[in-house]
């Protein structure tokens, strides 16, 4: 859920019976607003805009994705007017999955908006393929439902800036092969970015950079380096 800079109108989006949908309405549930719907799509995560104009979400292809391990970015006016999708062939890291069979974890990976109104997102380099491989053969039981296979593993992400107006995007990280960047999130003076990197089979650390992907250092692997998930900036 998201409150618009405003505080007068809330994004959210609900499970159905064609798939998740995103919505708007006023704090109290009233004057609701579809603002994507369709049958196959697993549209998750609306996000306000600076301004309070936009609206940016993902859409995942759970039919052919049951893992839902990839997805693309979209973004709409706040009335649910000129919704489109700015990437291309489900490139944005969606169900994060990370570690080993002794420490594993992950969680759905969220876009976020900058300060000047671009959209950070962890974006895959083409052909890759995570360790954790979902198994669509059983039940799923534990929200996880994932054999480790890090034979399978190629690639990997890095941290993107996408412009929503024109869908330029600008690579901020660049690891190379078998690291997994994730969880971009700016500072509230738009001066840094917090992010998780992981190897593949490692857990995540908490690493900063500059706004611009420069100067990255790793802060920490948490207590006794089992891993550093979900980083949020403290208010100034």
């Amino acid at each position: 859920m998201s409150l618009s800079p405003d505080g007068k109108r809330v994004a959210y989006h609900i499970a159905s019976s064609k798939g998740y949908q995103v919505w708007t309405s006023n704090p109290e549930g009233g004057e609701r607003v579809c603002i994507a719907a369709a049958s196959g799509h697993l549209y998750f995560a609306p996000s306000w805009s600076p301004d309070g104009q936009w609206l940016a979400y993902q859409d995942c292809h759970y039919k052919t994705d049951p893992g839902h391990d990839w997805c693309d970015l979209c973004v709409a006016r706040s009335d649910g007017t000129d919704s489109r999708v700015v990437t291309q062939g489900q490139t944005m890291w969606f169900a994060a999955t990370y570690g080993n069979p002794e420490h594993r974890g992950g969680g759905s990976n969220l876009a976020s908006w900058t300060r000047e109104g671009q959209i950070l997102f962890p974006q895959r380099l083409p052909g890759s393929r995570i360790a954790w491989q979902f198994q669509s053969d059983r039940p799923d039981t534990d929200h996880f439902n994932r054999d480790y296979k890090p034979e399978l593993a190629t690639g990997g992400v890095e941290i993107c800036k996408l412009n929503p107006q024109n869908g330029a995007i600008t690579r901020l990280t660049n690891p190379g092969a078998s690291v997994w960047d994730f969880r971009a999130t700016e500072s509230s003076d738009g001066r840094f970015i917090a992010f998780c990197r992981a190897r593949t089979g490692e857990v995540p650390g908490l690493w900063v950079m500059d706004a611009n992907g420069k100067n990255p250092q790793l802060l920490t692997l948490g207590v006794e380096d089992r891993g550093v998930d979900h980083p949020r900036w403290l208010p100034s």
